[in-house]
């Protein structure tokens, strides 16, 4: 398995919408199949403790990312999503708080589709379609944003942003000061 981290909001390949994946990419960046991709995202959502992770999160110019895997959230439901399509989406709209890998400690809420019927390859390269309600759907939907070059914060206005990044420094700070305590 391939070690791989993500990269800092700066950097332009996060918001950089990503085209098709074709198998012969793997090579390229030292991946021997789908499955080593595949088990290497899920290995680096976990260290940094997300629900799901794209490949441009990472600096990896392949249209696929990773979801779920967590206990709590459909009976621990894994997806590998190769060239990912939202195929229709419900007039039902949810609002739930989301937050980001590429943007930590920083939550916002955001209105989405409630159900997506969705397309995508597996990590076997078989094409499925599922029917996604709830977390999953929500979760399908934000990784699929990243994929088009979109982010979550383009979804919200400045000042609830910028709100949302004073929250987050607030957090940080509490976090350093926690990590210093401890090393005393």
């Amino acid at each position: 398995m391939k070690d791989i981290k993500l990269i800092p909001p700066s950097d332009p390949r996060v918001q950089t919408a990503i085209a098709p994946f074709q198998d012969d990419m793997l090579k390229e960046h030292d991946f021997k199949d789908r499955k080593e991709l595949s088990d290497s995202m899920f290995e680096c959502m976990k260290k940094y403790a997300g629900i799901g992770l794209t490949c441009n999160q990472v600096g990896l110019p392949f249209n696929m990312f990773v979801l779920g895997d967590h206990p709590q959230i459909e009976n621990g439901m894994k997806m590998t999503c190769f060239n990912p399509m939202i195929i229709s989406s419900s007039e039902e709209t949810t609002v739930m708080k989301e937050g980001c890998l590429t943007f930590p400690f920083v939550f916002l809420s955001i209105t989405r589709p409630r159900k997506v019927v969705v397309k995508y390859e597996d990590e076997n390269g078989d094409l499925k379609e599922a029917n996604l309600d709830g977390m999953m759907s929500r979760i399908f939907q934000h990784e699929y944003d990243h994929t088009q070059g979109m982010v979550f914060t383009d979804n919200v206005s400045k000042l609830k942003l910028d709100r949302a990044y004073k929250k987050a420094e607030k957090i940080m700070d509490r976090v350093r000061k926690d990590r210093d305590l401890t090393k005393k």
